[in-house]
C-alpha cells in the first residue's frame, strides 16, 4: 500500500467522516444505517460502528457511497464491531 501510494481508505475500506463545525457531517465508505433518530445516527462501517449523536439530526441525502447528516452534532464515537 505504501509503495504503491494508494489511499488507505480505498485499500482498507475505512470510513471517512468529515465534520464542518458542529452542524454537518459527511460520511463516506459506510455499509449501512443501523439506527436513525433525531438524537442519533448509527452507521455500520467495514471495521466498526460509527455513532453520531446530537439534537435535531437529519440525513440530508445518502447513496451507496456517502451521506450528509445535519443538525447539532454533539459527539462522534467509534465502536469496534
Amino acid at each position: 500500500m505504501e509503495s504503491l501510494k494508494l489511499p488507505k481508505d480505498s485499500v482498507l475500506g475505512a470510513s471517512i467522516v468529515t465534520v464542518t463545525g458542529n452542524t454537518d457531517a459527511f460520511v463516506e465508505n459506510y455499509r449501512g444505517i443501523l439506527e436513525y433518530s433525531q438524537e442519533s445516527v448509527i452507521l455500520q462501517g467495514k471495521t466498526c460502528q460509527i455513532s453520531i449523536l446530537g439534537k435535531r439530526l437529519s440525513i440530508d441525502y445518502y447513496t451507496n457511497e456517502d451521506m450528509k447528516i445535519s443538525g447539532c452534532i454533539e459527539s462522534i464515537r467509534y465502536h469496534n464491531s
